[in-house]
């Protein structure tokens, strides 16, 4: 059980005892001084019995009409005060006849606080003081037996300023209590928010968990589409050039044999490219060079291959960049150099690779034929250009950019542009 629900069940718990307490307690001391009132009859004390009992039983009635049989009128505060002040005359004509009647007396207290307001309050429990005073002094015949309504003045007045300060101090207690439970209301209804706001953000955070997993899903297929086609699909397609070459030139052995030996060399290469696509490391010419020299060494075999010059040109401070910025340049490169074999139709390459503060750019230039980039389909491809959205998705994958600027006849310009995160900095 929570805090809260303690506070409120022991709250609740007195709440009810004292009602229960105040409901029995006003009949209870009507019937013992009543009894009490018996013996003296049996002692033969002198007392007007009949007058008692009558008035003994209009109390009891007065208050079993206004408090147990009409608990709504407990609200009505006009009417209560007409309910108390009948009660104290009541208990004070008891009490000037039969002394023992001081016990119903003490009723007044509990119910001024609990009926009247105000200043009303406090003289309610002035006048119980004073009738409670008058019954220790043997009513109104012992007073005016010993002549002592002195003393019963001044009792009365002592009863009464004593009851005026418990009074005040008992308000107090009720209005900390009164603020309590508000408090308890309060934060019974911040909890019910705060649960309501935990059961929104699980149902938020499993939502979170499924759309996350289906961008890992839809993120790690494009990096297959990507890796399959930067590396099966450009070795299938390199494979395939070179047997179509070796096909035109059967007669001339040493040539057939270098075509053969590319497409034997293209077929390694993508063999040991799918192995590690597949288990998404990084490519064999980064783990075993720089960027530079992993691009470099790219763009010679590339130009062995096609027999057009290219050149790689590196700028700024080389250094390690984290393996994701590595790759994408990488693959950027060898996308763009396939590009142009397959297309181009150039007969110069031009790459630069610079190393800036922020920044790492790739830039890739042809004199080719050029082509408009607004076009669905790139140099006549058949995959619809899927090489360009591909060197778009990994760029962007890392916060970059991807500009293509190109034009018929006018050759091909690619720059990649991409955060330079140093080795290990977003592991």
């Amino acid at each position: 059980m929570s805090i809260e629900a303690e506070l409120r069940a022991e709250f609740d718990y007195w709440e009810r005892t004292e009602n229960t307490t105040f409901k029995v307690l006003p009949y209870a001391l009507l019937g013992i001084s009543t009894v009490i009132t018996l013996f003296q009859l049996i002692w033969k004390v002198p007392t007007h019995f009949s007058v008692v009992l009558g008035l003994s039983a209009a109390a009891a009635l007065w208050m079993l009409c206004f408090r147990t049989l009409h608990s709504e009128r407990r609200q009505n505060r006009p009417l209560m005060g007409v309910y108390y002040t009948g009660l104290m005359l009541l208990a004070a004509c008891l009490v000037a006849i039969a002394p023992w009647y001081g016990l119903f007396t003490f009723i007044g207290y509990p119910q001024a606080f609990q009926y009247l307001k105000g200043r009303r309050r406090y003289a309610g429990a002035a006048a119980t003081a004073m009738i409670s005073a008058a019954a220790f002094m043997g009513g109104v015949a012992g007073i005016n037996a010993a002549r002592m309504w002195w003393a019963w003045l001044a009792v009365g007045l002592i009863s009464a300023l004593l009851a005026g300060a418990l009074f005040h101090f008992i308000e107090m207690a009720d209005h900390r209590n009164t603020k309590q439970k508000q408090a308890l209301v309060e934060l019974h209804k911040a909890n019910a928010k705060l649960e309501a706001a935990l059961a929104e953000n699980a149902s938020l955070h499993a939502q979170l968990m499924v759309h996350a997993r289906e961008a890992g899903v839809v993120d790690e297929r494009q990096r297959m589409a990507r890796e399959i086609h930067d590396t099966l699909a450009q070795g299938l397609a390199g494979i395939l050039t070179q047997l179509q070459a070796a096909e035109q030139i059967l007669d001339e052995p040493s040539t057939l044999r270098r075509h053969l030996a590319n497409a034997t060399n293209l077929a390694r290469e993508s063999l040991v490219e799918a192995r590690r696509t597949v288990h998404a490391v990084e490519p064999t010419v980064l783990a075993e060079a720089r960027l530079p020299d992993a691009i470099g060494d790219v763009v010679r075999r590339w130009s062995e291959i096609n027999h057009i010059d290219a050149v790689l040109t590196t700028t700024g401070g080389v250094r390690p960049m984290h393996t994701e910025v590595e790759v994408t340049l990488l693959r950027t490169a060898q996308e763009a150099l396939a590009n142009v074999a397959k297309h181009a139709r150039a007969s110069r390459v031009g790459l630069t690779l610079s190393y800036m503060e922020d920044l790492v750019t790739l830039d890739v230039r042809d004199d080719g034929v050029g082509f408009d980039p607004n076009a669905k389909r790139v140099h006549g491809s058949t995959n619809g250009g899927f090489g360009l959205v591909g060197m778009r998705q990994r760029v962007q994958r890392l916060a970059g950019q991807l500009a293509i600027e190109s034009e018929p006849g006018g050759g091909t310009a690619i720059s990649a542009a991409v955060p330079a995160i140093p080795a290990g900095g977003a592991d």
